[in-house]
């Protein structure tokens, strides 16, 4: 039997149909719009491509997006000082620092300057450190996104068995503590991990994060697993050789039209809700 198909497409186009509202009240109410800051620093084409869809979507549900570009010879000084900037002006709701940024700045220390309150790609480590114990925080914009397309689906989480293959600051590490949250029993494996197929073999969710194309194989998936690959490679191709699951798993995002949509919804979600926590 095929497996369920778990689509961010079309969830996201729903969220954004709900987020168009509500920010068409809070602007009829207020009198101002939401405002996410996008910092793009560099020439990365593909940096440069993401940047240009978030503000589309930006626009698709009435807000306004504002675009930050800095060259490649931008320094860590100059960054920070760029987003102590945004953080002191009252019409920007949101801060996105497209990653990565070049070698020479300390991007971590730049993440961690963003303010909590405009932390809404969820990058710092305040925001992480409260997202981790439960407490009130954006969390980071990708596994956020992959915890609402589960919820949407009703994907049951309590008890599972679910095993993350990547340990990213901004994906996979999020991602095992959300799942943790969520009642499952979960395994962090990575680039030195051991038998790494026999421990996604156990896995009832397997989510792909490792960065590497068709790196997880999918003789190595049991069936009737949920397949959540978060991974985006030339060719259209992820981290998890999907062709080889789709009749065997319950469940699978495809690539793309899964996560990659649901990332940059819940980047937006969280641009209205922290502009309408700002905006009063």
């Amino acid at each position: 039997m095929p497996a369920l198909v778990l689509d961010g497409k079309q969830l996201a186009t729903r969220i954004e149909t709900d987020l168009a509202t509500r920010v068409a009240i809070l602007k009829s109410r207020s009198g101002r719009t939401p405002i996410l800051a996008t910092i793009l620093v560099g020439d990365d084409p593909a940096s440069a491509t993401y940047v240009k869809m978030k503000g589309n979507a930006c626009r698709r549900v009435g807000m306004d997006s504002l675009k930050i570009e800095l060259s490649s010879s931008t320094t860590t000084t100059e960054l920070l000082a760029e987003i102590a900037r945004l953080n002191a002006n009252p019409d920007v709701h949101g801060i996105l620092l497209q990653h990565p940024v070049p070698k020479q700045i300390d991007e971590r220390a730049c993440f961690d300057a963003i303010d909590l309150d405009k932390d809404v790609d969820g990058v710092t480590c305040l925001g992480f450190g409260r997202m981790s114990m439960g407490e009130p925080a954006y969390g980071s914009a990708t596994p956020a996104g992959i915890m609402s397309l589960l919820k949407a689906y009703d994907v049951p989480l309590s008890g599972r068995h679910a095993v993350v293959v990547g340990r990213s600051p901004i994906l996979g590490k999020p991602m095992a503590l959300m799942l943790l949250g969520a009642d499952c029993t979960v395994t962090i494996c990575h680039s030195r991990t051991r038998n790494l197929p026999d421990l996604v073999r156990q896995a009832d969710i397997v989510i792909g994060a490792v960065g590497k194309p068709e790196f997880i194989k999918g003789e190595w998936i049991k069936d009737g697993a949920v397949v959540v690959d978060a991974g985006y490679h030339p060719g259209g191709v992820g981290d998890i050789e999907l062709s080889a699951i789709r009749d065997r798993a319950a469940a699978y995002t495809p690539v793309p039209g899964g996560v990659g949509p649901m990332t940059i919804a819940t980047l937006i979600a969280q641009t209205v809700a922290a502009g309408e926590k700002l905006i009063g």
